[in-house]
């Protein structure tokens, strides 16, 4: 018996020993840090990888290579029509930038709720996570929203024509700022994009963030309008740059009822009159393309060369008007 245990001690001995030898022979695998993992899954071609968005910070020393100032804006609202719904969320990131459309650092942020006069419909809860608990008793802080809207030089809104009629019926603070639509005003598919929703665009530029507030979405709007591409400037280089140029909107006011689906095709849109402008279809368009589209209407759509639609000159100040 005896014999038996020194023999089984000494055959786990000589084991041990055996795994010794084989471990010191073996290299050790060490831990892959993130930018290699990220940059191993990348070089396979088999992955896409997105980087959850964070918010910069605002800037203790603010250079001045970047004198003039932006702000993104976001609104959540209680429905559609700025003429009875209101703003029950704002969100506001102050920037400075340079007159090439470069941007610089973020001077400051806002985000706050409010209650509004009825109760929040069911759906806008579902859609933005504000219920009316998260609003009861709340109200915007006007002295700190307005210390970021007075300075601006351009107030951007991934959907101007939304944001704009809200904020100006909310207050007077935003009716004599120029406003840019970085929707509207920024080709996106030229950068490769498959659409112009907020979602898709920060996908595609390889980030993702949580929630629907109207403070991240200002963070994350950011990022995308400062992003380089290989072969083309920042987005917000050409937002701006769009922003500087006046468009004109013309009204095919009298122009013939058979003539709608081809006034529709080119991009016209119905103006029923509720809103001050003339019952007419309507476009805006660049202004060195006004020659074309007069021509257009003149030969295509009223028939005769001397036809002079109502026409009206829009800058940053006017555009995205309710």
């Amino acid at each position: 018996m005896f014999s038996h245990q020194t023999d089984v001690g000494q055959r786990s001995k000589q084991s041990g020993a055996s795994r010794s030898v084989l471990n010191k022979h073996q290299p050790s695998v060490l831990p892959m840090s993130e930018e290699a993992m990220v940059r191993h899954l990348s070089e396979t071609g088999r992955y896409r990888l997105l980087k959850k968005l964070e918010p910069r910070p605002v800037a203790s020393v603010v250079r001045p290579e970047y004198p003039l100032k932006g702000v993104i804006l976001d609104t959540e609202t209680t429905g559609l029509n700025a003429r009875k719904d209101e703003i029950i969320e704002i969100g506001v990131v102050a920037f400075t930038f340079d007159d090439c459309g470069r941007i610089g650092d973020v001077t400051g942020i806002y985000g706050g709720l409010r209650q509004p006069r009825t109760p929040i419909p069911s759906e806008i809860t579902k859609l933005t996570g504000i219920d009316d608990d998260m609003v009861a008793g709340q109200s915007i802080d006007m002295a700190a929203l307005q210390a970021l809207i007075d300075p601006a030089d351009l107030v951007i809104a991934h959907n101007a024509g939304f944001d704009r009629p809200f904020c100006e019926a909310f207050s007077p603070m935003f009716a004599a700022k120029p406003w840019g639509c970085s929707n509207a005003e920024v080709d996106w598919s030229a950068r490769g994009y498959e659409g112009t929703k907020l979602g898709y665009l920060i996908n595609q530029s390889g980030y993702f963030h949580e929630g629907h507030r109207a403070i991240d979405d200002c963070f994350a709007l950011l990022e995308v309008l400062t992003r380089q591409t290989k072969i083309l400037p920042p987005a917000f280089a050409e937002l701006y740059q769009t922003s500087q140029r006046s468009r004109i909107r013309i009204y095919a006011e009298g122009s013939p009822f058979d003539m709608k689906d081809h006034l529709k095709a080119r991009g016209y849109r119905w103006s029923d009159g509720t809103d001050g402008r003339p019952k007419s279809w309507w476009i805006e368009v660049a202004e060195e393309l006004l020659d074309d589209e007069l021509h257009f209407l003149r030969t295509e759509i009223y028939r005769y060369p001397d036809a002079d639609p109502p026409m009206k000159r829009l800058t940053a100040f006017d555009r995205f008007r309710g």
